[in-house]
């Protein structure tokens, strides 16, 4: 039987192997079940905003946390001995608490974002994301997420670099496994945050106009996953089928029965 501990170190691994880790983000059982079935797939991510818009509410932590890790339980169970990962959006008010609730489902590893906090408000966060995990007997495995780009406010990119590289390399001594730096970042903007933070260290995000898993590995990066973006190719399919069909068309025969 495959236990959480060892799904967590399952995580690890594949975070810290060369090639690197794609994780398509996914939001409910069935989108779950769908990616988990690809022969490609190694891990599951969630994606909190794309969860949130399952229920109906804002990204950002107005979700009530009792439903979405039912929803995240529901697919942890979905996808077997795959190592699941959750957008814990900010830690919900409190990180060790949720990281505990979060283990409980089945969760492994994490996203938790620092919203530009004070760093050494952010650090204890971290900190108390990792004490959770010990005290349930799990290594778990943060992707500590800084906001230096997303959060940046038009200042100067080498401010959001070097922003990135102070609190990633304090994020990582705290006990987080990676540091998620999302944002466009170009091949220029990620060599320094390898640089800055660590070969295999960096986790980033997929956005239109981001370089490709391949380009991102060749750079030295660990990680890389799609956040809301494929949420939102499914519902552009959803809503172009709708066209269509409105349109006078039918249901493609090449329609794949994946529910």
């Amino acid at each position: 039987m495959t236990t959480t501990a060892d799904k967590a170190q399952t995580l690890a691994r594949l975070h810290a192997a060369p090639e690197i880790l794609q994780v398509v983000n996914v939001w409910d059982a069935v989108s779950a079940k769908t990616i988990a079935a690809l022969p490609e797939t190694r891990a599951i991510a969630t994606a909190g905003h794309s969860i949130a818009a399952t229920f109906g509410y804002a990204d950002g932590e107005n979700i009530p946390l009792e439903i979405m890790l039912d929803l995240v339980g529901r697919i942890v169970d979905a996808v077997g001995d795959l190592p699941v990962s959750a957008d814990l959006d900010a830690g919900f008010g409190d990180a060790g608490d949720t990281v505990r609730r979060a283990i409980g489902v089945g969760v492994v590893g994490a996203n938790i974002e620092d919203r530009l906090r004070p760093l050494d408000e952010s650090v204890a966060v971290v900190e108390a994301a990792i004490a959770a995990g010990e005290a349930e007997g799990v290594p778990f495995v943060l992707n500590a997420r800084t906001d230096a780009f997303v959060r940046a406010g038009g200042r100067p990119v080498e401010e959001s670099i070097a922003d990135a590289i102070e609190r990633g390399r304090a994020y990582l001594a705290a006990g987080a496994d990676l540091v998620f730096v999302p944002g466009i970042l170009d091949a220029a903007v990620t060599r320094q945050l390898v640089d800055g933070i660590g070969e295999r260290k960096i986790s980033v995000i997929g956005l239109p106009g981001a370089l490709s898993a391949g380009e991102y590995e060749a750079l030295g990066v660990a990680r890389v996953s799609y956040g809301p973006m494929t949420q939102r190719v499914a519902l552009t399919a959803l809503q172009d089928a709708a066209a269509a069909l409105y349109a006078g068309g039918v249901i493609p025969a090449e329609t794949r029965a994946l529910n």
